[in-house]
């Protein structure tokens, strides 16, 4: 081992949480009052370089998360970041593969495992002193699918195929690679959160159309008459010819989401998120089969826990937009073959932002989407927040509607110590005299009243 090796010494997870329940932040059928949390992972070098990642959760479970990332982590302690970069895939298959906690299958599991991951690939990058994004880009194709689990996909998508796709737009990277540095990934954002009024969302569209945006999104699902009064509102708010999208967070069984699609047909919707559960692959198929005269399409991926249930999504044909979730699944790996899949089948990816930093992973996976695979940014939309931005050092710029290309070395994932302080649970400030009862797994909300459930049926 030489002596300039980067060699991984020491771990650290932190529990972040924020509590955004009190402004109804974040709200929507399900997650009636969420709390915008983050399991922080450090890993420590010899060297002094860190690498970041996080697992966005929304309160209660963020710990249970934590004590996942901390007991993988055991496995990676004292080795070289080297062993790492020669080949992902080996570090990937020993922690996805366990012979003992693989039974334990996706879910936390899987995200745990895939902030180890993030972190190196966050190492990586810092080691060389390029945003993430960039040394994606700048892989050797064969290096990219060599990272790629194909077990389960292949069906779907061959390594010779993925390889073509990467090498068909790779005499054109460095022109892509110019454009969006000059104009980055176009954003879209979710105004319409449920717990809020249309004076809030109001004041929130006419903020972001400042900042140049026309595309928004709305949050439906519990109350189809007020969600068509809802929808009404936000279509008169916005430009006419401005996008415009509603996402019921997986609320409705097959029979419900259809009889509150139909209410919503009049509005020209530009998608509909999540309408059901997020594995339904049968239940998507079906919808799609229903709706396919009809100018919008189905959207689904941030709560799809694996990139064989993306599979059974784009090779069926059922969605129209592919939402990749930064960190749902484990890590870069998982994430580069579901852009490589949606790439053949012609699907858009549109990946899903928001939380504690989501929006800073998410552009680097826009950034090598646009350049290096589908190589174009005709069709993506890139989701993003205005809240909470400012938790990290390099917060996410958005400039006439669009991210801004990230320059700092890795994710841009190093928070701002004064926040860590503040929101570090149970123990920061914002949480040491707060009700137990308010957070974590004490905290409830009422469940959907008789009328709203009677109306559901109806």
């Amino acid at each position: 081992m030489s002596s300039n090796t980067i060699v991984i010494q020491s771990a650290e997870v932190i529990d972040l949480r924020v509590p955004t329940s009190d402004q109804l932040l974040g709200s929507d059928p399900f997650h009636k009052a969420p709390d915008y949390s983050s399991a922080v992972l450090h890993l420590e070098t010899n060297t002094g370089l860190r690498g970041v990642s996080i697992v966005f959760t929304i309160g209660a479970g963020t710990d249970w998360i934590c004590h996942g990332i901390r007991d993988l982590c055991q496995l990676i302690i004292n080795t070289p970041l080297d062993e790492f970069t020669e080949a992902p895939i080996r570090l990937y298959r020993r922690l996805l593969d366990h012979h003992q906690l693989r039974w334990l299958h996706d879910g936390v599991f899987r995200m745990a495992a895939g902030a180890v991951l993030n972190a190196l690939w966050d190492l990586w990058a810092k080691s060389v002193g390029k945003p993430l994004w960039k040394l994606l880009v700048d892989l050797d194709p064969q290096f990219i699918v060599d990272c790629i689990d194909w077990r389960n996909i292949s069906d779907a998508l061959t390594p010779d195929e993925a390889l073509s796709i990467l090498q068909r737009v790779r005499p054109n990277a460095k022109q892509r690679e110019s454009e969006l540095l000059q104009g980055g990934p176009k954003a879209y954002c979710t105004a319409g959160w449920l717990g809020l009024s249309d004076e809030e969302i109001l004041t929130t569209i006419r903020k972001l159309e400042d900042k140049g945006f026309d595309a928004f999104k709305l949050k439906v699902g519990q109350d189809s008459v007020a969600d068509v009064r809802r929808i009404r509102f936000m279509r008169e708010a916005i430009d006419v010819d401005a996008e415009l999208m509603v996402d019921a967070n997986q609320y409705w069984g097959l029979d419900e989401a259809q009889r509150h699609i139909d209410r919503y047909l009049p509005f020209n919707l530009k998608w509909i998120e999540e309408p059901i559960a997020r594995d339904d692959i049968l239940g998507y198929i079906e919808l799609a089969k229903r709706y396919d005269a009809e100018p919008f399409h189905l959207a689904c991926g941030e709560h799809a826990a694996s990139p064989v249930i993306f599979k059974q999504l784009l090779k069926s044909g059922s969605i129209g937009y592919c939402q990749i979730d930064a960190v749902r699944v484990a890590g870069v790996n998982d994430v580069m073959a579901i852009i490589l899949m949606a790439a053949k089948f012609g699907v858009p990816v549109c990946p899903h932002g928001g939380g504690i930093a989501l929006c800073n992973m998410i552009q680097h996976y826009a950034m090598w989407d646009q350049t290096s695979v589908s190589g174009h940014s005709d069709t993506q939309l890139v989701e993003y927040i205005d809240f909470l931005q400012d938790a990290v050092q390099n917060p996410v710029q958005v400039r006439d509607g669009r991210y801004v290309s990230p320059t700092a070395p890795g994710w841009g994932l190093e928070f701002r110590p004064d926040f860590v302080q503040e929101f570090q649970f149970p123990d920061g400030i914002a949480w040491n005299q707060r009700d137990p009862r308010t957070s974590g797994v004490r905290f409830e909300v009422p469940s959907a009243s008789p009328s709203e459930t009677l109306e559901q049926k109806t």
